[in-house]
């Protein structure tokens, strides 16, 4: 530990955001830089822990008191190899990830964690500031071909580990470009895209093929792929939204998040296709129903877009603003959150439920009705709500998000087609191993564990790399 008294002497900061007024003009980062001797000084708050509940906080087991102490020693080589070890794409990780290691940091539990996620992203961009991230293809090739269909972080780390393997590796994403909610979900101000295409661009050096705008399954059959391919891994997200069956659901302008977020990102890439809709919010009233990580982009992508109002409505009771009782340290903290999103206006409100949707006589959505809930106290598995009697409310709505979660993966395509088991969630099944019940096909990321955050699909896809090059040469030496 380069500093023992550091988390002492020095104050948790994090970088600031550019003015509201500014930001919301734009679609670039929300946060300006940060110098590199508070860079330094942030690592420095490491305690180094005799039992460092951040590795096991973390879904990739990332060494964080290492590259921590590096980061402060300023050995920020040495930093980008013990960073590289766990994760294969920590520039995506150090922008989205809600970080649950600092939610398991030992200081959390009394005084503010350590700024992990700060130090991930430093150690990244440094390393490929200073040109140490460079393309580096397998020396040899095994002979064997393996098909990654989803080409989101899970079947990114997927293909990746299974290249530096040594195999054959070809991308299938049904999108115009790779990367999935990566660049077509994710919007440009909490993720802008030059930094997931770089990424790619050195996967391709390194000998992955992406092929895109192929619908596996409707495009290429998977009897093909299975014909072409000695294995197959399926990474194909959680891509089925949750629907809100009440009246007026049918009307015009109610859509679900996706269906948004998407077309947004195609225009800023300016590569629009013609079969998918644009939604611009300008001028409309906007209610996103759902208050999680999804909420939060259609709520900053409304704003941006000059949307008369802003209106964000969750089911869920707001959160304390410290742990409960009931919610220890290291558990994940059901606090209450800001994103940088509602920073910048419209309005939050809680415990609500939608009743019905209100149509201008047209056709298209004008209103909603709904009413606000009273939920019991108690951990979230516990709790029960009942509506509260007259306090049904209208509000104008001219655009409504969806924005409440998804089923699983799509079951058309290669689940049908293949026949493949499922779970009691509607979820791929898949064993200790991530292979399916059907011989040389593998699953990771949502579509094996449910909806979930970018850092496990990344774990995932690395795990299931290990089970297929095992299943192909018999054992692996990739890391599990």
């Amino acid at each position: 530990m380069g500093n023992p008294t550091g988390f002492m002497e020095i104050e948790r900061e994090t970088p600031p955001s550019r003015p509201v007024g500014e930001r919301i003009r734009d679609w670039n980062e929300v946060y300006l830089e940060f110098p590199e001797d508070k860079r330094r000084q942030q690592a420095s708050r490491c305690m180094d822990c005799g039992i460092p509940f951040c590795n096991s906080g973390c879904p990739l087991g990332n060494l964080i008191p290492d590259w921590n102490d590096l980061v402060y020693r300023n050995h920020w080589r040495e930093a980008i190899e013990s960073l590289h070890k766990t994760n294969n794409f920590p520039e995506f990780t150090g922008k989205i990830c809600p970080a649950p290691c600092e939610a398991a940091c030992v200081l959390g539990i009394n005084e503010p964690p350590v700024a992990i996620k700060l130090s991930e992203i430093s150690i990244i961009e440094r390393a490929y500031a200073e040109g140490w991230i460079q393309p580096r293809p397998p020396r040899k090739r095994t002979g064997k071909k393996v098909a990654v269909v989803g080409s989101g972080p899970s079947g990114l780390a997927c293909a990746d580990q299974l290249n530096r393997a040594g195999h054959t590796v070809v991308v299938f994403e049904r999108a115009k470009r790779p990367g999935g909610l990566l660049t077509f979900g994710i919007p440009d101000f909490k993720l802008e895209k030059h930094i997931v295409d770089r990424r790619l661009d050195i996967m391709r050096k390194e000998g992955v093929e992406f092929r895109c705008s192929v619908n596996v399954g409707k495009d290429v059959t998977l009897e093909q792929l299975r014909d072409e391919f000695d294995a197959l891994a399926l990474c194909l997200g959680a891509t089925a939204p949750r629907d809100l069956s009440i009246p007026g659901r049918d009307l015009q302008g109610i859509m679900f998040a996706m269906n948004y977020l998407g077309p947004q990102n195609h225009v800023n890439y300016g590569d629009l296709p013609a079969d998918v809709p644009y939604i611009n919010a300008k001028g409309k009233h906007v209610v996103v129903i759902g208050g999680g990580d999804t909420g939060a982009d259609c709520y900053g992508t409304a704003l941006r877009q000059q949307a008369a109002s802003v209106t964000q409505f969750e089911f869920l009771p707001k959160p304390p603003k410290e742990r409960a009782s009931y919610n220890p340290w290291p558990e994940w903290p059901f606090i209450y959150r800001t994103s940088s999103a509602h920073e910048e206006g419209g309005t939050r409100d809680w415990a609500v439920n939608t009743k019905e949707f209100i149509g201008d006589g047209k056709g298209n959505v004008k209103a909603l009705k709904a009413i606000r809930l009273e939920w019991t106290d108690g951990p979230p598995a516990t709790r029960k709500f009942h509506e509260i009697p007259g306090s049904e409310f209208e509000l104008p709505a001219d655009l409504v998000l969806l924005a409440i979660g998804y089923g699983g993966p799509e079951r058309t395509g290669p689940i049908e087609q293949l026949g493949l088991e499922l779970d009691k969630r509607g979820n791929i099944k898949a064993d200790e191993n991530y292979a399916t019940s059907v011989e040389g096909v593998f699953a990771a990321g949502d579509a094996r564990r449910g909806q979930s955050l970018v850092v496990w699909a990344i774990s995932e896809g690395r795990k299931a790399a290990r089970g297929v090059d095992t299943y192909l040469m018999g054992t692996s030496d990739l890391p599990g």
